[in-house]
């Protein structure tokens, strides 16, 4: 990532196994600017990295067929 990247986390809500996990990494990976995408079943944690925004990263997750915790 470059010096000007920011790193987003968020909980996501839902997922239940590794299709779940695979389904959002694929939606938020196809944003524009992401650098880095992981996400953590058990906790549920994804952590975006990039030029990307907040308001992107939600709709993506939405997507898949998932909420971010407020």
């Amino acid at each position: 990532m470059s010096q000007n990247d920011t790193v987003r986390e968020y909980i996501v809500q839902g997922m239940t196994c590794e299709h779940c996990v695979l389904s959002v990494t694929e939606e938020v990976r196809e944003l524009a600017a992401v650098e880095s995408v992981d996400v953590e079943l058990a906790s549920g944690r994804l952590v975006v990295g990039g030029q990307v925004s907040d308001a992107a990263v939600r709709e993506a997750v939405s997507q898949a067929g998932y909420e971010i915790a407020p």
